[in-house]
């Protein structure tokens, strides 16, 4: 196993980023040299609705070979299991089943002992900021999670090794992310953070802050970044191996730092970085970044790539995320100027599918007034400051962030059938299409994908 201390040590200082050297890719990549039988290693499972679709059907329609993976599930005893045969029949191969769940919530700190959750079991909604656990405890079941992670990733290495032709180049995709702590209480809290108004709402410093906030914190590090290391240190002998047979290896992750968006609706606007406050998983994006600057420096091709906001199964809490999609209408219009025909009728169709989902009395100008108004705001830019990322939330801007999402919302025809899941769909395709074909040469550990490259590619006609 690695030198942890001295691998951490190094993580935790690398960070160098400010915002006139933002490390954002500007042009479409230009197309990969993968060729058919290459192989794109999905590490961590493929969900609908998620970032990593794009990339695996991008590569599907360039004729690489996916091999795909599981989490696993829990048994109703808590056990982790690998899927059973109802599960697997809906799967495509090649599939390795062995359970890739990271984390160490369900983790007692010795055999009998206490789990992470257990410390807040029970805990009620006016008593959870006083909630105590003993983080003595909590630390040997990170170590206990980090074992059984780390040995259920060896026994992963094997079976992927028969999926790897010699020769062949290989993605490994890292699409690990979240790390929610599985205890009843932090939904209703995380609740009042991200949705709460008036009395209902909680500052998020008070849950950052917090016993349940700071395991949870812990939690996201080791299924965001933590895995992104494990597979780099456990894959290291394949690695060689596919070298040495005369191919290549590159290690992918998704990443959030913010997202750069088209401020404004006439000739003058540009694009500026913008983020959504509060981000809980920030610190450990951050280390995700980190753990690529870090293994790229020793000469692994690693690189994370800062995708922008959209709609995913898992983040409807997250109300007021989406307003940072609808600039994308902007960039879009802005785009067809260097269109391909091809990819001027793809964005005709995309702006001309959002515009029927508006009621007539409202069209994109408006919104893109309306997006400047909100994101340019004194309010919004002080919780939006670049080298304080991320930063906590007020009052004040949550109910900011929340009426102009509902604002918005009010300005379909139907509030259940919206234009950001158009966009946030194209997003995840444009995004697929960029780093796929970027990752042939992986020049950069950390790479932002704005809204300016996304909305080119769609223009292109090259994406899917």
């Amino acid at each position: 196993m690695a030198d942890t201390t001295k691998t951490d040590f190094l993580v935790s200082n690398e960070t160098s980023f400010d915002l006139a050297s933002l490390p954002g890719m500007r042009k479409v990549p230009a197309t990969a040299g993968y060729k058919p039988g290459d192989v794109l290693v999905v590490f961590g499972e493929l969900f609908a609705r998620g970032y990593a679709n794009g990339i695996v059907d991008e590569a599907e329609r360039n004729g690489l070979t996916v091999v795909r993976s599981t989490v696993g599930r829990r048994d109703q005893s808590g056990a982790l299991r690998a899927l059973n045969a109802e599960e697997l029949a809906g799967q495509k191969t090649p599939f390795i089943n062995i359970p890739l769940e990271a984390g160490f919530d369900l983790e007692p700190s010795e055999d009998g002992g206490p789990t992470p959750n257990s410390f807040f079991e029970g805990v009620k909604l006016g008593e959870w900021q006083n909630a105590k656990a003993d983080f003595a405890a909590i630390e040997k079941s990170r170590a206990r999670g980090r074992t059984r992670f780390r040995n259920a990733v060896k026994a992963y290495v094997k079976e992927l090794e028969k999926h790897i032709p010699s020769g062949k180049n290989v993605i490994f995709c890292h699409t690990m992310a979240g790390g929610v702590p599985r205890t009843k209480i932090i939904m209703p809290v995380m609740n009042r953070v991200f949705k709460g108004t008036g009395d209902r709402h909680v500052p998020s410093s008070q849950l950052f802050e917090s016993d349940l906030g700071r395991f949870a914190l812990l939690n996201f590090d080791e299924v965001t970044s933590e895995t992104y290391r494990t597979l780099i240190e456990e894959t290291s002998d394949l690695r060689a191996k596919i070298e040495k047979s005369g191919g290549t290896a590159r290690y992918l992750a998704y990443g959030y730092h913010g997202t750069e968006v088209l401020i404004g609706d006439e000739a003058d606007a540009k694009f500026q970085w913008q983020t959504y406050t509060p981000y809980f998983q920030g610190w450990a994006k951050m280390r995700l970044e980190n753990y690529a600057i870090h293994f790229a420096k020793q000469g692994v091709r690693a690189c994370v790539y800062n995708c922008p906001e959209i709609l995913t199964n898992s983040s409807s809490i997250f109300l007021g995320v989406e307003v940072s999609l609808y600039p994308l209408l902007g960039a879009l219009e802005r785009a067809k100027s260097s269109a391909t025909v091809e990819g001027k009728a793809r964005v005709d169709a995309v702006l001309n599918e959002c515009r029927s989902l508006l009621k007539p009395e409202h069209d994109f100008k408006a919104i893109m007034k309306f997006t400047k108004n909100y994101i340019t705001s004194d309010l919004i830019q002080t919780h939006s400051v670049f080298k304080k990322w991320p930063q906590n939330n007020s009052q004040t801007q949550m109910e900011t962030m929340l009426n102009a999402s509902e604002t918005l919302f009010k300005q379909h025809i139907d509030e259940k059938n919206l234009m950001t899941s158009v966009l946030s769909e194209q997003v995840f395709r444009a995004t697929g299409h960029v780093m796929f074909h970027d990752s042939f040469t992986c020049e950069k550990p950390v790479w932002w994908l704005g809204h300016d490259v996304l909305s080119a590619a769609l223009a292109s006609g090259k994406t899917l």
